[in-house]
């Protein structure tokens, strides 16, 4: 039993160091133009707000327990609006008890499978991750679609512009005429004008709700345009340019690293299959690896060398256009 609960700690302790350096990384290629468009629309404050802020909260001690509780508290919000961003039918509660149910089978199935006993929390977090999975997926393909559809949105506005209405009559437009999650979103900054809510401040929530850069580029020149004037139709009808050709060249560079993005799948599962094939026609070579200590040490450098090649993997092949 100690053997196996050292086999454990090591794969949770690795687990846990791969999230947090994923964690730490996943803000690294923001764009100087992205903070730039976040700071106009108010989503960020400028750097010497912010390095205000910072040593007032180096002076109050930000790894106080208020800290820590206020950053517990902006965890839940993320949270919270990953569901809602991924348009979730399942309640957060819920979800949570539909992740642990899948740990349970998959340690059953591992069990069923007569597979090494250290390798029963494996299969757990493999399924327990297949309900976060199926969720971060399905944010995405609604992000995606969103995307593709907000050039024909920012068009259909500048011609609702260029007729004579006003910005509200070309949201509700969008509403009318495109089909969701895009109506829905512009559904939503309607609706909450027409509680009273000024059109920057409805933006500005419908952008937190699909933090897309284009999005960003439509809230910043209306803001600027109901402070300065201008021409927000010529303006709509550029920005709806700049995306189209932005898909365009995105295809392209999709297309030129379809191979990379097939090598890493095929490096990464690779190992994994070799593994399970090997292990049920000859289980004893396998076990070595859990019973020696060189065995061990083995295998956990081989998960921390996966671990980097996927990030790295990724790194190469995701280019931002």
């Amino acid at each position: 039993m100690t053997g196996y609960l050292v086999y454990i700690i090591i794969f949770v302790a690795v687990t846990v160091l791969a999230g947090a350096g994923l964690f730490l990384l996943r803000d690294v290629g923001s764009s100087s133009t992205e903070d730039r468009l976040e700071a106009l629309t108010g989503k960020k404050k400028d750097s010497k707000e912010s390095q205000g802020i910072m040593k007032e909260g180096i002076l109050d001690g930000a790894d106080g327990l208020a800290g820590m509780i206020s950053r517990w508290l902006k965890g839940i919000e993320n949270l919270v609006s990953f569901f809602e961003q991924a348009d979730s039918p399942i309640r957060p509660d819920h979800f949570v008890m539909v992740s642990l149910g899948a740990v349970g089978v998959g340690v059953a199935l591992g069990w069923a499978s007569k597979a090494p006993v250290p390798l029963f929390p494996v299969f757990g977090l493999i399924a327990g991750l297949l309900p976060l999975t199926w969720l971060y997926l399905r944010r995405r393909r609604r992000f995606g679609k969103f995307a593709q559809q907000l050039p024909e949105a920012m068009a259909l506005i500048a011609r609702a512009l260029r007729a004579g209405h006003s910005l509200n009559s070309g949201i509700h437009l969008v509403v009318e005429e495109m089909p969701a999650p895009i109506a829905t979103e512009f559904m939503l900054a309607y609706e909450e004008q027409n509680l009273g809510i000024p059109i920057e401040r409805s933006l500005k929530s419908m952008l937190r709700r699909m933090p897309n850069m284009d999005l960003k580029f439509f809230v910043t020149a209306v803001a600027v345009q109901k402070q300065a004037g201008g021409d927000l139709a010529e303006v709509l009808d550029k920005i709806s340019y700049l995306i189209r050709e932005r898909f365009k060249i995105l295809g392209q560079v999709k297309a030129l690293t379809a191979e990379g993005r097939l090598s890493g799948i095929v490096l990464q599962a690779l190992p994994i299959a070799l593994f399970l094939t090997v292990y049920y026609l000859n289980p004893e070579y396998v076990m070595m690896l859990f019973k020696e200590d060189l065995g061990k040490q083995m295998l956990l450098y081989a998960i921390l060398l996966q671990i980097m090649g996927a990030f790295f993997i990724k790194k190469i092949v995701n280019i931002k256009v």
